[in-house]
């Protein structure tokens, strides 16, 4: 039976059921509203500047399960973007803004009005087991959806998560197609390196496999494997801790990638149909293109009286540049380089060293609850290329502000401003201002 009849069956099933008092009682649904202006300036090219405003409509229901050995269930999504402001035309001569960060573009390209997308995702639970088919948010090691924008990313597919055993929580599944951020079409998957729209290659399997294990309440061991069919094979390792210390506390989060070429991308002649992955080869190299990547990280935050400090440094290794799912369309990596800025390439360039610090701080401790401040700083080198080593570095400050109490209780404000400089890609300043407010329909 295909994916998609067992998911029309069992949502079929939990509607004629829908009566059971757990189903309808345990059922939530909210609607997230988020205003977004965005601006982002290529500084070192000849392009005008990106500048779009928007409000997003994020509305989520999520039933509870009904009666029975078996319980089944109903998650649904629904999102609408409306234009507030587009700029003008995308690669338009003379023109000072340019739509493309926020809405898809029209024949004429400028951007849309106004578009949408929805999601249905049947579940089905078994004891401490749940099953979910359909629309899936996974928030894995090896796969992560992107919120970055005015409109979160959605993937089509089937999910386990099994918490049976105390302490460990496994989780499998395959994904099939994404939905990107300023997208309402099902695309396949794909990597950086083969995700042009006209002469890039998609695939429509990605299986995905692994568990945490609480070693102790504080210490969580991680391991996961990610297989995009004809691309990449993935191993992670990871394990965060934390320590008490000096009355604040200590978190370590070490982090491990192991990928290597799968199906097409192994050959020479597969790489040339176009399963590449972007990194550095010699001239004449018969592995252009294809996946090699070792990728490690170790990020430590000291947390106390509001203060926050970071510190940590990535290393990646390998002829390819590291390999995630990326269809082109906004994607995100988990690395702690994955930052504001993505044009950059988040850092993860073959042969890429980073270090990285910050600092932040919660205002509540001295008596204004809801606003916090953040500052981060990333450096990389070491950029394998045909011109010679490379490098690059990011600046990324933040505000947010969300109110205590009164009538909008919960509206919240985010000022987000980040500087990306070097070689390796373009100079960009961007500017984020998001006004993010959730109503509770049920």
């Amino acid at each position: 039976m295909k994916r998609s009849t067992l998911a029309l069956a069992i949502t079929a099933a939990a509607l004629s059921q829908a009566a059971s008092a757990d189903f309808l009682g345990d059922s939530k649904a909210t609607l997230d509203m988020r205003n977004l202006y965005f601006n982002e300036d290529v500084r070192d090219r000849d392009i005008p500047s990106t500048q779009e405003w928007g409000q997003g409509f994020i509305l989520n229901y999520q039933s509870g399960f009904t009666e029975g050995t078996v319980g089944l269930g109903i998650d649904a999504i629904g999102l609408l973007g409306v234009r507030l402001d587009g700029g003008g035309r995308s690669g338009k001569a003379g023109i000072d803004r340019n739509p493309g960060a926020l809405f898809p573009l029209d024949s004429d390209g400028s951007a849309v009005s106004d578009y949408s997308k929805a999601g249905v995702t049947a579940k089905a639970r078994l004891s401490k087991t749940e099953l979910r088919l359909g629309t899936l948010q996974p928030k894995l090691p090896v796969v992560t959806f992107n919120d970055g924008r005015l409109l979160p990313q959605l993937f089509e597919g089937g999910q386990i998560v099994s918490n049976e055993i105390e302490g460990l929580t496994l989780t499998a599944g395959q994904l099939e197609h994404a939905k990107g951020r300023s997208s309402t079409d099902s695309r396949g998957l794909s990597i950086a390196g083969s995700n042009n729209a006209t002469t890039g290659q998609f695939v429509n399997t990605f299986y995905f496999a692994g568990g945490d294990y609480k070693v102790t309440n504080d210490l969580t061991a991680q391991y996961y494997f990610g297989n995009l069919e004809d691309f990449y094979k993935q191993h992670f390792l990871g394990l965060i801790h934390n320590y008490a210390l000096g009355g604040g506390n200590l978190k370590t989060d070490l982090r491990y990638f192991y990928s290597t070429s799968d199906g097409k991308n192994s050959s020479e002649s597969g790489r040339a149909e176009g399963y590449r992955s972007n990194g550095y080869w010699t001239v004449g190299d018969s592995k252009r293109g294809e996946v090699d990547n070792r990728t490690w990280s170790a990020l430590f935050t000291y947390s106390h009286s509001g203060h926050e400090l970071s510190a940590g440094y990535q290393q990646v290794s390998g002829d390819s540049a590291f390999p995630y799912l990326n269809a082109g369309d906004g994607a995100t990596s988990y690395l702690i380089t994955d930052r504001q800025i993505g044009r950059g390439g988040k850092f993860l360039s073959a042969g890429e060293r980073t270090w990285l610090a910050g600092y932040a701080y919660d205002f509540g401790k001295l008596g204004i609850s809801g606003l916090k401040a953040s500052v981060m700083y990333l450096s990389g080198d070491n950029v394998d290329s045909a011109q010679g080593e490379r490098n690059e570095w990011e600046r990324d400050l933040r505000l947010d502000y969300v109110l205590q109490e009164g009538s909008l209780k919960g509206l919240g404000f985010s000022l987000r401003n980040a500087s990306l400089r070097g070689n390796v890609g373009a100079d960009v300043d961007e500017n984020r201002l998001y006004v993010t407010y959730s109503l509770p329909l049920l």
